[in-house]
């Protein structure tokens, strides 16, 4: 697959990749941090550690990832055609609204983040932790989608 993209193609395929695990990363450990975070409200010393935990790893890993992932997956996307109406890509579509659904995962875990940092949780841990299993099955689905191609 070369497009306009030619040669490197497979360069900006590789550092897409490279950026999702990134990305995934910081996804699998924000809720865990929120579930300590929480967990630790009732000691004075623990909630300013963990918003400052928060905020490097929001920081660091999470968003840059984020928006790395965006700008190279939809160049590669273009490279094969999906803004052109190119046919057989309807596992591009439906892996570009796992990432959607993933992005408002982000976009909620950095919400409920501000939440716990204005003391205010809404959920249990066992919601948390069960919360941090979505990204866990986004990710499998858009493996699946990308690999597969079955549809």
């Amino acid at each position: 697959m070369s497009g306009f993209l030619g040669g490197a193609y497979l360069w900006m395929k590789a550092a897409h990749i490279v950026f999702v695990i990134f990305w995934m990363a910081g996804l699998f450990m924000l809720p865990r941090y929120l579930v300590h975070h929480q967990e630790g409200l009732s000691d004075p010393a623990e909630p300013p550690r963990w918003i400052r935990r928060e905020a490097l790893l929001k920081r660091m890993i999470l968003t840059p990832a984020m928006v790395v992932v965006w700008v190279l997956g939809l160049l590669l996307a273009a490279n094969v055609g999906l803004f052109d109406g190119g046919a057989g890509l309807g596992w591009l579509h439906a892996k570009l609204l796992v990432v959607v659904l993933l992005s408002g995962y982000h976009g909620w875990a950095v919400g409920y983040a501000r939440k716990l940092a204005a003391g205010r949780p809404t959920l249990t841990p066992k919601q948390l932790r069960l919360a941090n299993e979505l990204p866990a099955l986004a990710a499998i689905a858009a493996v699946v989608l990308a690999v597969v191609k079955p549809f």
